[in-house]
């Protein structure tokens, strides 16, 4: 008893109880079976066993309370029921005589398991051969039953307050990472040990306008409840502001001034980066958080030693901006700092461990590199678990959340993309109705072409009037056919609520009804309005 109170004290889950039970109860009793129910809305669900077949074990699932068997007979009595053979068994129940049969035991012992004076379950521990039950066992059997009941109470208020939160925490994070057509991605997020298994880390992966993308991870210093939904904020901050187009210094800049509204005690790393396919460039600002660790197709790992600007929350804006010039394809692996720093582990001992292990495991992942979306998803995936099982063989090591972020970039082709220098007068638009006749001609979109002559006209004409020069037009095909317009102000498009009688001011109504979406983003010496338009089937 003094065992089974120890192991029982440290059981969190229902699974640890029950199999505490297994290893401290049932070898003393030479008993080989056991089974655990637990009360559930009107029934009996088994919650755990040992030493029966699960056919065995699905006839006594989910059992009726007004069902006439010993574990319910001894729910409604709080008494122990002690069977020494199949005989007695069938006479004492002769309407269960074929779950009797079925049992692969020949004695049992149905005990109650009571907490805060109400039944919540019962278990029975069961044997192979049959057997007479002393008077020394059955009050000790009875003893441990209350025990187990207490502990079983515990734990089922412990898997409870647990889902809550695991639902919380799949709730932050985003359910499913889109397939883009310049980037696909995978991922990994363990909470730290046991607890509440919810914390402050996040990633994702957001599309962007000119078929660019967004990649982000970040990590809320702590662990719980509170850090998670300090996580959530900040990931739809990072959501909103990345619809703005904002470059990272700017994103992290707000982001900063977030998270240092939040009070003293609150502080998070991020990692903010933009892919732009078009120019294979990644920019990207780090916030106190790792640098990503970059792959490419002929196998060179690449980590590069940046120096990082400090955790939101503590920083002092700008943040400075990293670039790097990607190959036509690439892996970023990026992570937190859980997944690479321990105990027994700095943080640039653990990068280059992380370096080690993605560098020996890319060249085994065969279609990695096969450019079919489905073949790399599947790829990234086990690269995941190869990296988090060889960093974190023991979740005991480490007592910090970790994620683990892998994305796949891929350049726009040189044929997916043209442009076209226009004069800064009234030519231009007439120019750009001639060149995207031309270019969706190439491309075989000639049913997108009057929609499209609509759109540069509307936006060049816009850039005629409001803006001013140099103007250029820029075509991408991707899963949609994108529209962009470059002039040099920095004037913010507007759409007017024109009246019946005004003779202008509807072209922008115009563009967001013959377009999917649009939108304008910033540059340092200018603006581009763009669109997009869906494919033809």
């Amino acid at each position: 008893m003094g065992e089974l109170t120890v192991a029982l004290a440290e059981a969190v889950t229902t699974r640890d109880v029950v199999q505490a039970v297994a290893d401290h109860v049932l070898p003393p009793f030479r008993a080989d079976g056991l089974v655990v129910w637990l009360i559930e809305g009107g029934r009996l669900d088994v919650v755990g066993a040992a030493g029966y077949p699960q056919e065995f074990l699905s006839l006594v699932d989910r059992l009726p309370l007004t069902e006439t068997l010993p574990v319910t007979d001894v729910l409604g009595t709080g008494t122990p029921r002690f069977i020494g053979s199949e005989a007695e068994y069938c006479r004492r129940y002769p309407t269960m005589e074929s779950v009797g049969k079925a049992s692969p035991k020949n004695a049992w012992a149905f005990l109650p398991m009571i907490a805060s004076g109400r039944s919540i379950g019962s278990c029975v521990v069961s044997f192979t051969r049959e057997r007479v039950f002393s008077d020394e066992e059955r009050t000790l059997l009875t003893a441990l039953s209350g025990l187990v009941g207490q502990a079983l109470e515990r734990a089922r208020l412990y898997d409870v307050e647990h889902a809550r939160a695991q639902e919380l925490q799949r709730g932050l994070l985003p359910r499913e990472l889109p397939r883009l057509p310049v980037a696909c991605a995978a991922a990994r997020y363990l909470p730290a040990g046991r607890g509440e298994e919810v914390g402050g880390d996040w990633y994702d992966l957001i599309p962007l306008s000119g078929d660019r993308v967004a990649m982000v991870i970040g990590d809320v210093m702590g662990h719980g409840i509170t850090e998670a939904a300090t996580m959530g904020r900040l990931r739809t901050a990072v959501r909103t502001l990345a619809d703005l187009d904002l470059p990272p210094d700017e994103l992290l800049g707000h982001l900063n001034d977030l998270v240092s509204d939040l009070g003293d005690d609150f502080y998070a790393t991020c990692l903010y980066a933009v892919f732009d396919p078009t120019t294979r460039t990644c920019t990207f600002c780090l916030a106190g958080h790792p640098p990503p660790v970059i792959v490419h197709p002929d196998g060179t790992v690449l980590c590069p030693h940046l120096a990082a600007d400090p955790p939101l929350g503590a920083a002092e804006p700008p943040f400075e901006i990293h670039e790097l010039h990607l190959p036509e394809e690439s892996l970023l692996v990026f992570c937190t700092d859980g997944l690479v720093e321990s105990a027994t582990r700095d943080v640039d001992k653990g990068l280059a461990q992380l370096r080690r292990i993605v560098a020996q495991a890319v060249p085994r992942i065969p279609h990695l590199w096969s450019g079919r979306q489905g073949d790399d998803v599947g790829c990234l995936e086990d690269l995941c678990d190869t990296v988090v099982s060889a960093l974190l063989p023991a979740r005991e090591q480490t007592d910090d959340d970790a994620a683990l972020f892998i994305v796949h970039t891929r350049g726009t082709a040189a044929d997916d993309v043209a442009t076209c220098s226009l004069p800064d007068d009234p030519r231009a638009a007439g120019q750009a109705r001639k060149y995207v006749r031309k270019q969706l001609a190439v491309w075989g979109l000639d049913d997108l072409t009057i929609t499209t002559e609509l759109l540069v006209s509307e936006l060049i004409g816009n850039v005629i009037r409001h803006a001013k020069g140099p103007i250029c037009l820029r075509l991408l095909r991707s899963r949609s056919l994108i529209c962009e317009v470059y002039d040099g102000s920095l004037s913010t498009p507007r759409i007017r609520h024109a009246s019946y009688t005004d003779e202008g001011g509807r072209g922008l109504q115009l563009v967001a009804a013959l377009s999917r979406r649009w939108g304008a983003r910033y540059l340092q010496d200018g603006k581009c309005i763009w669109t997009e338009q869906s494919l033809p089937c």
